[in-house]
């Protein structure tokens, strides 16, 4: 069964005989068990589906709506987009910690207390601030979890670092030209903007960053052990133009592409 919302909506759930339960994000899946937060923006597809139907699923938990509406003509309409971990995948969830759900169950019941508390001027001011809380708590969890997850985030380092290397050492770049942060993500299993993150906590760069990185290294390379012109090598690494090619070299380096061949002269 697959839905797609209209709302937002933060949920903490646990279930127990998860065996033959999974959530279904898009075409990923997990086992959605214990101590895992999600994040739905509007328009999403999500899914559920169970191999056994007559399993009794006991589930506890608690999630927040939010319809689009609600946050009109308010600074979190246009804020509230800009939190990265609503374009992370479902198998990308926050682990929490006891301390760190009870922080935000405290806010989902001040949230709760104001929704049955009598309506006046202060309760929307007072549920969007409780609403902004629980984003900016979910996105101090998430930086710490990419510093927590030490080991499966630096196997994410190294696997995107063989992902380059090939690419880079192949034909790819001359028929397909440099490779995109998606390609990236769709070799590694990740989104883009959960790649992205965890790259940036872990180097200070961006996934397109690294790209670079790279392609910089492979010029470098190219230009002081070969006698290819620097045209050549431009269409090497992927680029059409030499310009594109000449302006990111400097960009990067501080120097020309001839300036940095004549160096080793």
């Amino acid at each position: 069964m697959s839905w797609v919302y209209d709302f937002y909506a933060i949920a903490v759930k646990r279930i127990s005989n998860s065996q033959n339960f999974k959530l279904k994000y898009g075409q990923q899946s997990y086992d959605f068990d214990e101590g895992m937060m999600s994040f739905v923006a509007p328009n999403q597809v999500i899914g559920v589906s169970s191999i056994n139907k007559a399993e009794k699923i006991r589930q506890s938990g608690w999630i927040l709506i939010i319809h689009p509406d609600f946050l009109w003509n308010s600074p979190l309409a246009k804020t509230i987009k800009q939190y990265a971990f609503w374009d992370y995948s479902v198998n990308e969830a926050l682990f929490l910690s006891e301390k760190e759900e009870a922080i935000l169950i405290n806010i989902i019941e001040n949230i709760q207390r104001e929704c049955h508390s009598n309506i006046d001027k202060f309760s929307k001011q007072i549920i969007l601030a409780q609403i902004e809380s629980l984003l900016s708590y979910s996105d101090r969890f998430y930086h710490r979890q990419f510093i927590t997850r030490e080991k499966t985030n630096h196997q994410i380092l190294d696997r995107l670092e063989i992902l380059l290397n090939d690419y880079f050492n192949s034909d790819d770049l001359i028929t397909k030209g440099l490779p995109t942060v998606q390609y990236l993500a769709d070799q590694l299993h990740l989104s883009p903007k959960y790649l992205s993150d965890v790259l940036r906590v872990l180097t200070e760069k961006t996934a397109q960053q690294h790209i670079h990185d790279k392609l910089i290294e492979k010029a470098k390379e190219k230009l002081s052990v070969t006698e290819l012109s620097i045209s050549e090598i431009a269409y090497e690494l992927g680029f059409k133009h030499l310009q594109s090619f000449s302006k990111l070299f400097k960009t990067k380096t501080n120097q020309s592409p001839l300036a940095f061949r004549q160096s080793f002269n």
